[in-house]
């Protein structure tokens, strides 16, 4: 297993297409900085003295990675967007590359055990995930500290090393499936595109698909319209919540932003009525993301067990 193991990551971490995906998301992490740079100067610019100062306490050095320049995105956003892209990289042709090229049916003749092989290949890329995302986090929160003299707090770098963990969860989820396409599809292009088509649905297009269901439903037109926009708002929600996308965004702005006490508007509403402003400690931010935790791993274990139970049954053959 071990041997394995470092034989898979090292394919991974030498590979020109690891090598690309780092380049890509570093670039992209510094044009996303910059502008959150931009915009927060801008901001504190057109404020007085006293409140410029009592915003360099809001944590502000976590604004850097959420903050959207003026004609660039967040580096959070361009995370959640892009990551799945590095899972089905890394793992749409994880196993049916290597039965192409005849070198599976040589592994299995080794004195191995057979899901030996799927157990290593998911763990490398894994850890090939990890090692990425916690690279540009670091690079990130250097640069930050360089280009702006912030210097985070304790809770404010728990916080950052915490979104950098749930981002490669996030980035395992999509490599779990695609890891599953490689074994069920026979070429690594009919697994990339199945994978890349559910990717595009859940992320630009089911906002728009909960929105057709909600409004069905629960139409927003005629004599009950006012009564159904409640419930057109919570199913609407919940349609949204099977995206990995939303889950991960809705993770995002809680445990990056203290001030965000909830995602459900009505919830927002109800503890504002009489409640003082304050910010949520760490504790109480991750109290409010343990459902989308739990969903996320519990989406990447099903991917995960699909690939394994579909190669443990897969003939593999000369």
């Amino acid at each position: 297993m071990k041997i394995l193991y470092e034989k898979e990551l090292s394919d991974h971490l030498n590979s020109i297409r690891f090598r690309i995906l780092f380049l890509l998301l570093a670039v992209i992490m510094f044009i996303a900085l910059y502008g959150a740079i931009g915009s927060i100067s801008s901001a504190a610019q057109s404020t007085d003295a006293k409140t410029a100062a009592a915003a360099t306490s809001e944590f502000i050095f976590l604004k850097l990675f959420t903050t959207s320049g003026s004609n660039i995105y967040s580096f959070s956003t361009f995370i959640a967007f892009l990551g799945p892209l590095v899972g089905i990289m890394l793992g749409f042709d994880a196993i049916n590359e290597e039965m192409a090229q005849g070198t599976l049916n040589r592994l299995a003749a080794q004195p191995i055990y057979r899901d030996t092989i799927i157990n290593a290949k998911f763990l490398a890329g894994a850890t090939a995930v990890a090692i990425m995302i916690f690279s540009i986090g670091g690079i990130a929160a250097g640069f930050s500290m360089v280009a702006t003299g912030l210097i985070p707090t304790g809770e404010q770098i728990a916080r950052l090393v915490i979104y950098l963990l749930l981002a490669t969860v996030y980035i395992c989820l999509w490599l779990a499936w695609a890891e599953f396409f490689s074994v069920v599809c026979r070429h690594a292009a009919t697994a990339a595109l199945a994978c890349v088509a559910i990717w595009l649905v859940l992320t630009l297009f089911q906002s728009l698909i909960a929105s057709g269901i909600a409004s069905l439903v629960y139409p927003l037109t005629g004599a009950n319209a006012q009564m159904n926009m409640l419930n057109n708002y919570q199913t609407q929600m919940a349609w949204n919540r099977v995206s990995p996308y939303y889950l991960f965004s809705e993770i995002t702005s809680i445990l990056m932003n203290p001030n965000v006490h909830s995602t459900n508007v009505i919830s927002i509403m109800e503890s504002q009525e009489g409640a003082v402003a304050s910010y949520l400690t760490l504790g109480q931010s991750m109290l409010q993301i343990v459902p989308h935790i739990i969903t996320m791993i519990a989406v990447a274990v099903v991917g995960f067990a699909a690939a394994y139970i579909s190669f443990m049954r897969k003939e593999i053959r000369a």
